[in-house]
């Protein structure tokens, strides 16, 4: 027993040896470069394959090609990312989840070429290229770990890394050289990534989709050390890799051993989906960059293209029609996209998982093997299972709540291959299922009309889904979560219905795709099949329907017409490309004919700039001339503001109050017993130095912090458990010191969608604001580029399009000019006279001293002097 205790361990070390390794690269890598580099599995079965080449193919001595392979092909793949893809997207200013997007698609790019150049079979004869005794490959580790911890902490090299981690930009700025401490950090990553795929291709299986999900799996590793610690990396890695070895003895009997079978040949798994669900996740910034939000614009015609497309096939026959089944199939399971991450903004790589439950749930009902359910016809079957698998979105809807970025991209990753290894792959769930067709529906032609009408229905939900205020309020939340809760959109339950909407759509056509097939097929839902979706998508147009079908038409045309592999190469080509061409391929086309018609034209923001500032021309209509002659002269219909006298009562609308309120972060003590109330008809300012307590109290009044002590009331209401969304729609607004507008929607849909979410709203409340702020001409444009002055009008618009009786403005003053402020101080001084209760946090004394009536001075966190703002101001001086 002793014995057998022993060799397990010394198998469980090998395990956790090769895990640890390729936790230290990950870590190294995103220490250096911010990027978590989803392509490592892919770097690491790319460097086994090479090590396979060199030697069972072109007989090259062992020592050599491992040579080769580790110090010139996979360093070298690290500075080929570093240059041609990471660094352009880093001068290009992109954030972690763009660069998450780039790193799919190298993923999807190398597993595609790795297909295309070796195949798609399995390789049992890669070299071994350390001996079976683990403790080779422990000291390996070890040694690895040493040397990269002493040159961290010891060396100068180590210091410009450390700097870079903290602040790149006050790195560059001391002269550090960050690219080069980038490039080191990629090369370094693929190397350990490299020497990972060559321990473990003897061990495993060889191919280009199985080893890199499973070099993958081990990033449990590395989240659990928080990216950063070296040590715990490789003590967790050590740890799982035993304890899944010893998991082995365990013989109970039954189902139970069953289940501790399947546990233990996938503990890195369930380690991933702990670290992914339960800790705190990585990377703070929102779901999807640029590139997926970008408005792309539908050729002329190419709807009507489209359909005469789709409905070609139904004059093929045989094999033709047969591969054209899959297209509407796979089309509805990227309409999921579309709704979670081209509207919704949130990253998610598990739709393979419930594509794939849909179509087994489909399986077990027409079987009569669903536990609970009688045998069903296969349409109502297929029914059944989309209302199944919809609530299951909450296994990745849940964790979007409080996540973000990095951090979701992780979690939805984690449960795909959660779902893939612990239901497609169990024989339990999966042996013996055969799939028909429904009646009426058997031939291929009939089932292809079939499919066409689901899909249909399908674009019509989407379209309403991205159209009107659900529309709208998802574009809120993809473009700025924060403003659209300050909106009054309650961000979670819309989360949650986005993810349980994509869970329904994917399980149908993943149900579809199934009986389309007449099997269910494990493998064409893969979790690396997840991640070429999400990549197609993204690629094609994250938030356009035609995008998502032409998608499924060439991952389908692809797979069907070339060798395997082409449509995972020409997809992750693609993606690693977005971040240069934001609107994706068509709009890159239409740029390119621009250069090549060398016609000098304006950039969107100048068209706008033009417009807007046209003179009146003799072909404009009188009414147009009269408003360029006299620009900024009140229109009739635009309702003249109060008169700004000062009553100081407000009948029947409540006062805000902060009533003792502390705020502590890790034992610092930001806001100390602080009181303060907001009245009605005043506007109550609060000054103070930098790191005095302002925004703290901000967050807390607004609803975005809550307090350690104290409570916050709105009248005789406590409102200190009250979200920030929920306040909204009570009564009380807000603005933002940074810009929380939405760039992908124009100006009337952002106030309409602060009139649409609170209950407080007038119908005719958007075009009431835009006229207030002299937003009308400008109603039909995007946000996206426009001034910051109409920008901070547009937010202010938004805010006041819910007829708040409370406005929170924090530092409204900020990037305006002169005249901004003037006009501005004019406006909330009316809305003062008018009854409105306003709150104004500003470092503008000047701006407050002509507008407060009450001044509240803090420091280190309280409140120091309260009092009018001519005596405040006067002794702040």
């Amino acid at each position: 027993m002793a014995s057998l205790s022993y060799d397990l361990t010394l198998a469980g070390l090998s395990v956790g040896s090769a895990a640890a390794l390729s936790g230290i690269g990950l870590i190294v890598t995103y220490r250096a470069t911010g990027v978590l580099n989803f392509a490592h599995g892919a770097i690491a079965m790319v460097c086994a394959y090479v090590l396979r080449q060199l030697t069972a193919e072109w007989h090259w001595p062992l020592p050599l090609a491992a040579a080769c392979t580790l110090l010139l092909v996979a360093p070298g793949i690290g500075l080929l990312l570093d240059r041609a893809v990471f660094r352009p997207l880093a001068v290009l200013g992109s954030d972690p989840a763009q660069t998450l997007v780039a790193s799919i698609g190298v993923f999807v790019l190398l597993v595609g070429g790795a297909a295309l150049v070796w195949g798609t079979g399995a390789r049992s004869d890669a070299p071994v290229l350390l001996s079976p005794d683990p403790w080779a490959q422990l000291g390996t580790t070890v040694v690895l770990a040493a040397a990269v911890g002493a040159t961290t902490r010891w060396t100068r090299f180590g210091g410009e890394l450390r700097a870079v981690v903290d602040n790149r930009g006050l790195a560059v700025l001391s002269g550090i050289h960050a690219d080069r401490v980038a490039a080191a950090g990629w090369a370094f990553g693929s190397c350990t990534a490299g020497l990972t795929g060559v321990l473990l291709a003897p061990y495993v299986r060889l191919d280009p989709y199985g080893m890199p999900l499973l070099v993958m799996e081990v990033v449990a590793v590395a989240v659990a050390a928080g990216m950063r610690s070296l040590p715990v990396a490789v003590t967790v890695a050590l740890g799982l890799g035993v304890a899944q070895s010893q998991l082995t003895r365990l013989h109970p009997g039954g189902l139970s051993e069953q289940l501790l079978q399947t546990a233990g040949a996938n503990l890195f798994v369930i380690a991933l989906l702990v670290t992914a669900l339960v800790l705190p996740g990585i990377g703070t910034r929102d779901a999807l960059p640029r590139t997926a939000t970008a408005r792309v614009p539908t050729p002329p015609g190419a709807w009507t293209v489209a359909g005469v497309l789709f409905l070609l096939p139904l004059g093929f026959a045989g094999s033709d029609l047969t591969t054209a089944i899959q297209v509407p199939a796979l089309a509805v399971i990227l309409l999921s996209l579309v709704i979670v991450t081209g509207r919704g903004g949130q990253i998610s790589l598990g739709q393979a998982a419930y594509a794939g439950l849909g179509a087994l749930f489909t399986a077990l009902l027409a079987a009569g093997r669903f536990p609970g359910l009688p045998e069903l016809p296969h349409l109502p079957a297929l029914a059944v299972a989309v209302i199944l698998v919809a609530p299951l979105g909450l296994l990745t809807g849940w964790p979007a709540i409080s996540r973000h970025g990095l951090a979701l991209a992780l979690a939805t990753f984690a449960v795909g291959v959660g779902v893939s290894r612990f239901v497609f792959t169990q024989p339990y769930a999966t042996s013996g299922l055969t799939l028909g067709r429904p009646a009426g529906f058997a031939g291929d032609r009939a089932y292809y009309a079939l499919e066409l009408v689901l899909l249909a229905g399908s674009l019509l939900l989407v379209t309403a889904l991205r159209r009107g205020r659900t529309g709208r309020a998802l574009a809120a939340l993809r473009d700025h979560e924060a403003g659209a809760a300050a909106a009054g959109v309650a961000v979670p339950a819309l989360k949650l219905t986005a993810f349980v909407t994509g869970a329904a759509l994917a399980a149908l056509g993943g149900g579809l795709l199934a009986v389309g097939q007449r099997a269910f097929d494990a493998g064409a839902y893969d979790p690396v099949r997840g991640l070429l979706w999400f990549a197609a998508v993204v690629v094609m147009g994250s938030d356009s329907l035609l995008g998502a079908t032409a998608a499924a038409a060439l991952l389908v045309g692809l797979d069907a017409g070339t060798r395997g592999g082409v449509a995972a190469a020409v997809i992750g080509l693609l993606a690693v490309l977005i971040g240069r061409f934001p609107g994706g391929p068509y709009d890159a086309l239409r740029a390119l004919t621009r250069r090549l018609r060398r016609t000098p034209r304006l950039t969107p923001l100048g068209e706008r700039a033009r417009l807007t500032a046209r003179p009146a021309t003799a072909d404009q209509p009188p009414h147009r001339q009269r408003a360029a002659a006299e620009p900024r002269r009140e229109r009739e219909d635009t309702p003249a503001l109060p008169h700004p006298r000062r009553t100081g009562r407000a009948p029947g609308r409540p006062t805000l109050t902060a009533h003792h309120i502390t705020v502590t972060y890790d034992g610092f003590t930001a806001l100390d017993d602080v009181t303060l109330t907001v009245p009605p008809g005043r506007v109550t300012a609060v000054v103070g130095p930098n790191g005095a307590g302002k925004s703290t109290l901000f967050h807390c009044l607004a609803g975005t912090l809550r307090p350690a002590a104290g409570r916050i009331t709105l009248g005789a209401r406590d409102i200190t458990g009250l979200p920030a969304h929920a306040r909204t729609r009570t009564g009380t607004a807000r603005t933002f010191q940074q810009l929380a507008v939405f760039p992908s929607l124009t100006i009337t849909e952002n106030v309409r969608v602060g009139a649409e979410q609170t209950p407080r709203s007038t119908p005719d409340a958007t075009a009431r604001a835009l006229r207030l702020l002299d937003l009308t001409d400008l109603r039909t444009h995007p946000a996206a580029g426009l001034p910051t002055g109409t920008l901070r009008r547009t937010e202010l618009a938004r805010a006041l399009a819910g007829n708040p009786h409370t406005l929170l403005l924090d530092e409204p003053a900020a990037g305006l000019d002169a005249a901004e402020v003037r006009a501005l101080a004019t406006l909330l001084r009316a809305l003062a006279a008018d009854g409105m209760a306003l709150l104004v946090v500003e470092h503008d004394l000047g701006l407050v001293a002509g507008l407060a009536d009450t001044v509240h001075v803090m420091a280190a966190g309280r409140i120091v002097t309260t009092g009018p703002a001519g005596q405040v101001l006067a002794e702040a001086r």
